[in-house]
């Protein structure tokens, strides 16, 4: 399945990705930003808040947004 993936980490980027079918939103994390940290992230599925076991499907919309951004006050 193609999923769009955005991630608002850093310089931050938006691209379609390849995903094995029944993958959870954690596994995305896990494989595009790295341990899964959810409490500092803001994590949306089709921009609705979505929970770690959630499945993604063909089309979704995935994003990742830091709730910190490092060197601000």
């Amino acid at each position: 399945m193609k999923v769009l993936l955005i991630s608002n980490d850093a310089g931050g980027y938006a691209h379609h990705v390849e995903a094995p079918d029944n993958t959870t939103v954690q596994q995305m994390f896990e494989r595009h930003v790295g341990a899964f940290h959810a409490d500092s992230y803001l994590i949306r599925v089709n921009r609705q808040p979505a929970a770690a076991d959630q499945v993604l499907r063909d089309g979704d919309r995935v994003s990742f947004t830091p709730q910190k951004i490092e060197g601000a006050a």
